[in-house]
């Protein structure tokens, strides 16, 4: 069966466009061509060899054509083997270009490890150039006299190039900045004189070489903001207070404690002291009949001890008293 003229050139048309994108997609013709004109010498195969070391081209090519009109000098295994380690190529480049321009002394080595470090080189760079301004957070701290002291200050770095790999970053140096607050103020008899004096903090901060191990070089410090907060003494001896007289509260119902089962104790006591004379007294009845049984007192006798008896009775009844009971 015969095709259609016009659907054989659309098929002819449709493999050809295929074709040519699957060899473009290998022989970059295009860069290849921007390369030559920009007079950076590449080969067609070197552009392939990086297809197939799963290298994009044109991440190599273009900052090299910079490079090249730079006048930075590098080469394609450079910046091939920077990509290839996972850094980024184009911004290694501008740091380079950055750094020449501002008469900045940088190799390409150091700064393909700055930026497989994970720091921003060509931030780095700009910093270098023009400072940068890092604001603490208020810093509380405590004067002599216990009147609490906020302060805000303002520290303007400089990126140092050569601390850049292994150096620390800017939560360190507002933590040493703060350190240096802190202690500025405590150090102060008054509060007052903080406030008097303010740049006193910046000089004492500056003094102590905080961005020793940093990657950056502190400019100044300066105080951004002076207030005032608590009386964190009189609070402290507020608080103070109350504990102690909560302790004392505490050995008092100790005490009340103790003096109630004291209290107890003796009414405890008491009770048994009456059970024990209960008890003897119990014993006289029985002694009285042993002593009529044996014929040691008489009749006579005993009704002598009744009347004695009922006679003390009577009179205790008189004069107000409590007569005794014989149980």
């Amino acid at each position: 069966m015969d095709l259609d003229p016009t659907v054989t050139v659309v098929i002819i048309v449709v493999l050809a466009v295929i074709a040519l994108s699957v060899f473009l997609s290998f022989f970059p013709i295009m860069l290849w061509i921007s390369a030559l004109a920009s007079g950076v010498r590449v080969g067609i195969i070197t552009l392939v060899a990086m297809r197939l070391r799963r290298v994009v081209p044109s991440r190599i090519v273009n900052p090299l054509i910079k490079a090249t009109k730079a006048g930075l000098g590098l080469t394609i295994n450079q910046l091939e083997s920077h990509f290839l380690a996972g850094g980024n190529v184009d911004r290694v480049v501008n740091s380079l270009i950055a750094a020449q321009r501002a008469n900045i002394e940088l190799e390409f080595e150091r700064a393909a490890a700055i930026d497989l470090a994970g720091r921003d080189v060509l931030l780095a760079v700009q910093m270098s150039v023009n400072p940068r301004v890092i604001e603490t957070p208020i810093v509380a701290a405590v004067a002599k006299n216990g009147i609490e002291v906020k302060v805000k200050a303002r520290v303007t770095v400089r990126a140092n190039i050569d601390r850049l790999v292994g150096g620390a970053g800017e939560e360190t140096i507002i933590a040493r900045v703060g350190e240096g607050i802190v202690t500025t103020v405590g150090s102060s008899d008054s509060h007052k004189d903080v406030l008097e004096n303010p740049d006193m903090i910046s000089r004492t901060v500056l003094g102590k070489g905080l961005d020793a191990g940093t990657a950056f070089e502190i400019l100044s410090i300066d105080i951004a903001d002076v207030d005032v907060g608590k009386n964190i003494g009189a609070h402290l001896q507020t608080e103070q207070a109350e504990a102690d007289k909560r302790i004392a509260q505490a050995k008092a119902e100790e005490r009340r404690a103790m003096a109630v089962a004291q209290e107890q104790e003796m009414k405890a006591r008491v009770v048994e002291m009456r059970a024990r004379v209960v008890e003897s007294e119990s014993q006289v009845p029985l002694a009285m009949a042993e002593a009529l049984k044996s014929g040691k007192i008489g009749v006579l006798d005993y009704m002598n001890f009744k009347n004695i008896e009922a006679d003390t009775s009577m009179r205790n009844s008189i004069g107000g008293g409590t007569p005794e009971k014989n149980e």
